[in-house]
């Protein structure tokens, strides 16, 4: 894992004189699955708040579609794919996010696999709003509709055998056997990468595997 205190560093210089227009600035991370997107966000919120500009994150994630929905569509096992997620109902958040208002968003609970509506708020008086996930940047409908909404957006790159890596280890964390956890990255979640990288949308900045923002 590469030291993103340089990156955050940029990217908070970067984002602090974007902080004085009339709507909110909202910085995109996005990237593939497994590529790093949540650390970096958490890691440039954290120096925002210290820097005392109020910076929230929100997460994509939230916005995943009940496990109840996806069987009735037959679609479970594709869990993370772009179809899965209520993604028109994500880009109204994301517009309702640029207004200098409170907002309630969802959150994704891991470890009961749901998605628990209105479980935050970004505050009226928040500054800047990160907001990461993978289909920030990404050329299909309804996804594309977010592009003009970024003040900033970051991609993060990773060689697909290193994501592959990552997938099949995010499984093994989960208490699957090394089988099974090959089994389910391979199927769905390295597919869902692929799809990412291949659907990429330009962004303002790219952070590459070696730690380079440009």
């Amino acid at each position: 894992m590469i030291n993103l205190t340089p990156q955050v560093n940029l990217l908070a210089e970067r984002i602090q004189p974007l902080r004085f227009g009339p709507a909110r600035v909202l910085v995109a991370i996005a990237g593939p699955p497994a590529s790093g997107k949540t650390s970096l966000a958490d890691e440039l919120a954290r120096r925002l708040n210290a820097q005392k500009c109020q910076t929230f994150v929100v997460q994509q994630d939230g916005f995943h579609l009940d496990n109840h929905v996806l069987v009735e569509r037959g679609q479970l096992n594709r869990k993370g794919a772009p179809h899965t997620f209520d993604g028109s109902g994500f880009v109204h958040m994301v517009r309702r996010l640029k207004e200098r208002v409170d907002v309630a968003v969802p959150i994704f609970d891991r470890t009961r696999d749901i998605s628990i509506a209105g479980a935050r708020i970004v505050p009226a008086n928040a500054e800047v709003i990160i907001v990461e996930g993978n289909y920030l940047l990404y050329d299909d409908a309804p996804w594309f509709n977010l592009v003009s909404l970024w003040t900033l957006s970051v991609r993060l790159e990773v060689p697909m055998e290193e994501l592959r890596a990552r997938l099949i280890q995010r499984w093994l964390g989960h208490g699957l056997s090394r089988t099974a956890a090959t089994r389910r990255a391979t199927s769905n979640d390295v597919p869902n990468a692929q799809s990412v990288l291949d659907k990429a949308l330009p962004t303002t900045l790219t952070l590459a595997p070696d730690g380079t923002l440009t």
